[in-house]
């Protein structure tokens, strides 16, 4: 311990002892002296029996010592002083001494929990803090329905969850069996209870609640655990003794975890570690909690020690909805403040169950028992699109208790996620397949719910020319570094305050390029002026346009934002298993295209093409950008400028996709079990055209390639027939794979989206002139009635499944809320 550590302490000690004015101790003569003198005057015996709680607003005019620990207790009667933990629970100054003085019984276990405390935490161990923690008794309610009265245990007894589990009125703990006799549930509760729920009780309360043998414990080892709302005086929560949290961290290989969680849920910042999605802090509250919970904003320790608890419940098990019943016997803390943490986490678990940190995905919830409470059940919405992001709000809607009903204009449900079951032993998609980043990615979440295995996309990606001849990997890497280095360059030239004007992406790459070439005076190779293009064409496949028509001082503006971290995956069995268990149960009416929205009046009215009419309180509008651009759908009143503008400041990528089965897997011996492999473009003009190839199958069995087309590429097949295309594709395979024969196609699908009339489109981009915030503009509620969501008014995560997922989640609890 250090020697600034054990001045602290020592000063603490002094204060404590002249702010609590601690009595000396008397003399024996001194005592009988005083005896005698009261038994001489009773008036003043009658003012000896008793003294109230010195704390300023302190209720408890006849304190009561819980600690009975010293000989000479007060119990109910006189002592020099009370020390007041909540307006329930006090104790005598005898009970002080016995645990705080070196010559008395108590001191030793005093100083020895003195010293796990102070190896492991970081608040004071002070004596309030001791009876806080282990001296004050559990208080447990009864789990009959018709009781739920909270009784007081007595000080021996350890509450563990399986008690607070199974507890009936007068169950005697020590062999669990029910004291005979009167009905104990008719019993009266301890008046004390009924003002726990006050405010004011909370606002007396001296010490906040600390969580024993909390289940997040082992998530938050690499914190101070009074820091995170847990005692630090548990086991559980033990610390390595002797090693700071920064060294722990450095040797910190792998986010800590729970036995049995998936890898992939990660819901706590570890110490010093940030930029991670749907993620939280366990120390911090975010500003949405501060904002619902604003009494926790000058100690928000009980408000983290539920929400941390919450959390970590609800990941251990994503399978079944997570109720308050399910939580409240793992509420582990001495006390009153244990009926008040109970009654507390009902309201944080409505509150994380509406914003879709819990509860949440492809869950499925018994419509007579709804998550929220009643207040939340008498809403009506209409949801306009079957995609992922209306799915995802008219199922979060239904679970909340809210009337749901979705019109879709296709003949299916999915949007532009569509699978293609018709290959012989696989699935492909014709829209979305792929995950980007799977830590606490919902799509990951879902897939846990639903038994669903991902397969880890591998980073081995070999470019092949045409000729058959594989790039050199320093090549590819040495090219991948220039064309990073261009955008670098691209970032500081958006910094610069003087630059007010967009310029195209694909123009200001080039003028660097140019720039470079000539100050540098390095002279690229025509292959490497090749591998270049590739990545040209890969930038424009994750913009979904050539980059003539994207911003480039807005082009990457998710990335200021926290983004999935970790493995990219391949849905392999595809989307539409967790589709079509998002739609279950849902009330969706398919072939239903929308004409107009009129919100002019009390009720939204919904008008189809066909003239059928509905109405309901609010209306979620969930169809692709262009849907919306091209004015499909009549709005009265009118959108405002300012929405349409940003309407019109993002712009639709296209991106279309090719797929073929083959008779045997002939890329086999060339690729090494890499699961996709690049195609070197032989000019500029052929860029994005069939740029990378995947294997579908991870198992390595069924032989199906699936490659992209993007850019100006697009353009050239938009006139071709699909057999025009295949023949295209067929012609680069036997390029890439020219020293063997690359067998005829056995079947084969090209898409089409930007021919379908009720998505024409892949996903949105910023154009030049743009900028990110047309994405919150466009995600902005009218008038409380009309709510957006989609891919195209997610901020952060746009052009995914997963943005277009949560942005339908985030309007849910929008609606909720209103």
């Amino acid at each position: 311990m250090s020697s600034g550590r054990v001045r602290t302490k020592k000063k603490t000690q002094t204060v404590d002892q002249s702010s609590d004015n601690l009595p000396l101790r008397s003399s024996g003569r001194q005592v009988r002296r005083k005896a005698a003198e009261a038994a001489e005057d009773d008036e003043d015996t009658s003012e000896k029996k008793y003294r109230k709680c010195e704390k300023a607003g302190c209720t408890a005019t006849c304190p009561v010592c819980f600690a009975s620990a010293a000989e000479r207790c007060a119990k109910n009667g006189y002592t020099s002083r009370w020390y007041h933990l909540s307006c329930g629970e006090h104790f005598c100054n005898e009970c002080f001494d016995h645990y705080y003085r070196s010559h008395k019984d108590g001191y030793d276990k005093y100083t020895a929990w003195k010293r796990i405390w102070t190896s492991n935490g970081k608040s004071e161990p002070s004596p309030k803090a001791f009876m806080a923690d282990q001296q004050l008794p559990y208080w447990v309610q009864c789990t009959k329905p018709e009781c739920g009265k909270w009784r007081q245990l007595t000080k021996e007894i350890q509450l563990t969850s399986q008690i607070a589990k199974t507890y009936r009125c007068g169950l005697k703990l020590n062999n669990s069996t029910k004291v005979e006799g009167s009905d104990q549930c008719s019993m009266p509760e301890d008046l004390r209870v009924a003002e726990v729920t006050d405010p004011w009780w909370y606002s007396m309360l001296i010490l906040p609640p600390l969580l024993k043998d909390s289940v997040a414990a082992p998530l938050l080892s690499a914190y101070y655990p009074d820091c995170v709302g847990m005692s630090p005086s548990c086991t559980s929560t033990h610390r390595l003794l002797g090693e700071s949290s920064s060294i722990k961290m450095e040797h910190l290989k792998t986010p800590p975890t729970i036995v049995g969680m998936s890898k992939y849920f990660q819901p706590f910042y570890q110490p010093n570690e940030c930029g991670k999605a749907l993620c939280v802090r366990p120390d911090v509250m975010e500003l949405d909690e501060l904002y619902e919970f604003p009494e926790y904003s000058r100690d928000p320790t009980m408000y983290l020690a539920l929400r941390n608890l919450i959390l970590a419940l609800w990941y251990t098990n994503c399978k079944e909805p997570l109720t308050p019943q399910k939580c409240t016997h793992h509420i582990l803390v001495r006390g009153l403040v244990r009926i008040r943490c109970v009654r507390e986490m009902e309201r944080i678990l409505h509150f994380m169950t509406r914003k879709g940190l819990i509860n949440t995905g492809v869950l499925s919830v018994n419509p007579d028992r709804p998550l929220l409470p009643k207040e939340y059940h008498n809403k009506s919405v209409i949801v306009i699109g079957g995609g992922p992001a209306g799915l995802a709000a008219a199922r979060q809607l239904r679970n909340f208790g809210s009337k749901v009903l979705v019109l879709e204009a296709k003949d299916r449900i999915g949007g532009r996620v569509w699978d293609d079951k018709t290959f012989k032993g696989i699935t492909v998609g014709k829209g979305a397949q792929i995950v980007n980043g799977c830590i606490n990615n919902p799509v990951a979440l879902m897939c846990e719910q639903l038994g669903i295995k991902m397969h880890k996309i591998g980073e081995k990606c070999d470019l092949i020319q045409e000729g058959g001849r594989i790039t050199d990997p320093t090549i590819d890497k040495r090219m991948d570094f220039h064309f990073n280095s261009i955008l670098d360059v691209v970032s500081d030239w958006r910094k610069d305050k003087n630059q007010y004007q967009d310029v195209p992406l694909g123009d200001k790459i080039q003028e660097i390029y140019k720039v470079f070439i000539q100050e540098s005076g390095i002279h690229f190779s025509e292959l490497e002026e090749k591998v270049l293009q590739f990545h040209v064409s890969n930038l424009e496949y994750a913009c979904g346009s050539n980059l003539q028509e994207v911003s480039a001082r807005s082009w990457d503006h998710n990335e200021f934002f926290a983004q999935f971290a970790g493995d990219h995956a391949l849905l392999s069995s595809g989307y539409s298993a967790i589709i079509e268990k998002m739609a279950e149960g849902l009330d969706i009416r398919l072939k239903v295209p929308v004409q107009s929205i009129n919100y002019s009046g009390d009720e939204v009215q919904v008008t189809a093409m066909d003239g059928s009419l509905w109405t309901a309180q609010k209306v979620l509008v969930a169809v692709p950008l262009t849907i919306l651009q091209k004015g499909t759908i009549q709005f009265n009143p009118a959108l405002s400028d300012r929405k349409m503008k940003a309407i019109n400041s993002l712009a639709a990528g296209i991106i279309e996709k090719i797929a073929i089965q083959f008779p045997y897997r002939f890329w086999d011996s060339k690729i090494q079990g890499a699961d996709y492999f690049g195609h070197v473009p032989p000019s500029s003009s052929k860029r994005g055209l069939f740029s990378v190839f995947y294997d579908m199958d991870p198992q390595r069995k069924c032989s199906v390639l699936m490659s992209v087309i993007t850019g100006d590429a697009v353009k050239t097949i938009k006139n071709l027939d699909d057999k025009q295309v295949l023949q295209q594709c067929m012609a680069v395979l036997r390029e890439l794979f020219k020293e063997q024969e690359v067998p005829d196609p056995v079947k084969y699908f090209v898409t089409r989206w930007n021919k379908d009339p009720w998505i024409q489109m892949a996903y949105s981009f910023v154009k030049t002139g743009g900028s990110g915030e047309a994405y919150d503009i466009l995600a902005e509620d009218v008038q409380g009635k009309i709510f957006f969501a989609g891919e195209a008014t997610n901020r952060h995560f746009p052009q995914t499944v997963t943005g277009a997922y949560l942005s339908g989640v985030r309007e849910a609890s929008k609606i909720a809320a209103f």
